[in-house]
């Protein structure tokens, strides 16, 4: 007899991550306690051994609440107990800018970075789902992105030290992630912050989502998801394309630190001149968390409506100019 089909989907979804890194190298399951990353720990505990790759466990302890070292503990004994080695917890201090959900995330992820990096790992395995990929999607939405924000969570990324992280739980729900802890024996931990409405995922999980599901039927999570995937090649085929016409147009101009042709900018689809102009502002030093789509509407209208505007300010103390057939961008 067979394991339990909620802990066979789970498994598979990792047996197709592991199988598309370097043979022998050792992956790091990020594991908070809860359903989706306790499930991931349990698949990866089963499957890597069986591909002759060690596998080790890391949770984080944000400090956010009372007892939180305790929790800390107790996943990592679960963890050691899975056959996840080495298993450990790392304590971070969450005191960053953009409020304590992305001073958390980047605690978290300089945590991951520097764990992963000190044990050389393949990569770094992280229990999102298709639930977390509609909510990230809806929030997107609400905030009027583009397609680069509604693309969601890529299945796989790279930050510092080149470090890879990988998802591979995308394609599967919460649900699932439940039904395989209980079939594995596995008590997750619900964090409470899950369910803490002053957040903006949680209204969205718990009030927006089930709206939908309400008015307009089942699978709303998973359309989310699948335009997330199509939203994703789009955007990476127009980054791609702007990446090339970047690098064709950029040119020098002493005292700025970027210079773009005009000659051939004006002509580009939208979609790609404004990716080019936001590159060429980030690429000047403008802070790309705080470079807004307003800031490049206005740089694109010294492009395509040119009536003798003097400058646009960017984040960063920067100016965009146009001048001599080239858009420059500099220092104030």
């Amino acid at each position: 007899m067979g394991p339990d089909p909620a802990v066979a989907a789970v498994r598979l979804a990792v047996r197709r991550v592991l199988a598309d890194l370097p043979q022998g190298e050792m992956v790091l399951v990020a594991c908070s306690g809860g359903a989706d990353s306790l499930a991931l720990a349990g698949a990866v505990a089963f499957e890597a051994p069986r591909g002759g790759r060690p596998a080790g466990g890391i949770t984080i302890d944000h400090g956010l609440q009372d007892g939180s070292d305790d929790r800390a503990d107790s996943v990592v004994r679960t963890m050691a107990g899975l056959g996840l080695d080495p298993a450990g917890s790392v304590a971070v201090t969450v005191d960053g800018p953009g409020g304590p959900e992305n001073a958390a995330r980047d605690a978290r992820y300089e945590a991951l970075d520097s764990a992963a990096a000190r044990l050389g790992t393949a990569a770094v395995l992280l229990g999102h789902t298709q639930d977390d990929q509609a909510e990230t999607v809806l929030l997107g939405l609400a905030r009027g992105s583009g397609a680069r924000s509604l693309a969601g969570m890529p299945p796989r990324f790279k930050r510092s030290h080149d470090v890879l992280y990988a998802r591979p739980l995308l394609e599967l729900d919460r649900a699932t992630t439940r039904r395989a802890c209980r079939a594995m024996g596995l008590d997750p931990w619900d964090d409470p912050h899950n369910i803490d409405p002053a957040y903006a995922r949680v209204r969205v999980r718990h009030e927006a989502l089930p709206a939908l599901e309400k008015a307009l039927g089942p699978g709303i999570a998973e359309a989310l998801a699948r335009t997330a995937r199509m939203l994703r090649d789009d955007a990476d085929a127009l980054d791609e394309l702007a990446a090339r016409a970047y690098a064709d147009l950029r040119t020098v101009e002493d005292g700025h630190s970027v210079a773009v042709r005009l000659e051939g900018l004006e002509e580009l689809p939208r979609a790609v001149r404004t990716r080019v102009l936001r590159k060429a502002a980030v690429m000047a030093g403008s802070p790309p968390g705080t470079l807004a789509a307003v800031h490049v509407d206005a740089v694109d209208r010294l492009v395509t409506a040119w009536h003798g505007q003097r400058h646009v300010d960017l984040p960063g103390g920067l100016r965009a100019v146009r001048r001599s057939g080239k858009l420059l961008f500099g220092p104030v």
